[in-house]
């Protein structure tokens, strides 16, 4: 498949996603009744069905969920010039937070009903800079070890022909929610 099938797909996916996000909600933050007994799987399906809402920052900086799997968590988006750095190139921080999501979301799909989690590391390699000629790029999720206290998790930031931007790993801390 060539890279412009692939953004075409791509793009394809993400009109899809925008619609169902733009029929629910919007951003923000889902009440507890509205997660609660739910797995972390549940509740993001549940926010790419637009029952729920979903999170302000994707909004901010550009970028959206595209596609769950279990353990898994795939995130697309495009930066532009108010990402830009003083040298036209994206910041460093996009490429961060826009991973950073794609590895909690792949660790949320496998919380169970009252489990939680935060980032409590981060580390993330930039391969290549970032320009306005990237069209879109997607950040996989992947979940490697999800335990009672701790999960691990690695990601890639991609472009539609396969270009390797950054990767990242994270490791998250896993605790009981309390309830609200």
């Amino acid at each position: 498949m060539s890279a412009s099938d692939n953004l075409e797909q791509w793009l394809a996916q993400e009109r899809e996603v925008l619609q169902v996000l733009a029929a629910g909600p919007g951003p923000g933050v889902a009440k507890p009744e509205q997660i609660a007994g739910k797995t972390g799987m549940e509740v993001m399906q549940a926010m790419l069905r637009g029952e729920i809402p979903h999170a302000a920052i994707a909004s901010t900086l550009d970028f959206l969920v595209i596609g769950l799997a279990d353990g898994e968590a795939v995130f697309q988006g495009t930066p532009g010039p108010q990402h830009f750095n003083p040298m036209g190139t994206v910041h460093g921080g996009w490429f961060a937070t826009m991973l950073d999501s794609a590895l909690g979301c792949a660790v949320h799909t496998k919380m169970p009903p009252g489990r939680g989690y935060t980032t409590a590391e981060l580390s993330v390699n930039i391969v290549r800079a970032l320009t306005p000629k990237v069209p879109r790029v997607r950040a996989i999720g992947r979940v490697i070890h999800c335990g009672r206290q701790l999960a691990t998790a690695d990601a890639k930031l991609i472009g539609p022909d396969g270009t390797l931007y950054a990767h990242a790993t994270t490791t998250c801390l896993v605790f009981e929610m309390k309830p609200q």
